[in-house]
């Protein structure tokens, strides 16, 4: 476990986990993680796991965007075209973006566990940026 307390008073390792927890209730864990990176200058684990988190919100929110945008796009176009096909590959489109989201859900998962016991997990590519960025 990590010792220590983070600016707002917390154990270090409570503190990075609610950077995770926290976005499973109304975004509360990105508006956590953003205080953490603004108030605490000086503990590594929970810096790293706030902008973890942050980044693998961002990463969320920008693939689901995307997908929307793609998948109005191949639908519209079936449309037009009067083909059911383009309605298909709409559908799979979001197929791919739910599988995607759930690989998303289980790494904040695992990250939180990770967290708790006081451990830097670097997600694969998000991980790196944050640790770069929290230092």
């Amino acid at each position: 476990m990590s010792a220590g307390k983070t600016a707002l008073g917390l154990d270090n390792n409570i503190g990075a986990l609610i950077c995770y927890v926290g976005n499973v209730v109304c975004a509360l864990g990105l508006i956590y993680s953003i205080v953490v990176l603004v108030t605490d200058k000086t503990n590594k684990l929970p810096r790293f796991h706030a902008m973890q988190s942050i980044l693998l919100t961002a990463t969320s929110i920008v693939l689901y965007i995307a997908a929307v945008i793609v998948s109005m796009v191949i639908f519209a176009i079936g449309a037009a075209l009067n083909s059911s096909l383009f309605g298909i590959l709409s559908m799979l489109v979001y197929l791919v973006v739910l599988v995607i989201g759930i690989g998303l859900f289980v790494f904040m998962v695992i990250s939180a566990i990770k967290a708790f016991q006081g451990e830097v997990y670097k997600i694969p590519v998000i991980g790196n940026f944050a640790d770069k960025f929290s230092n």
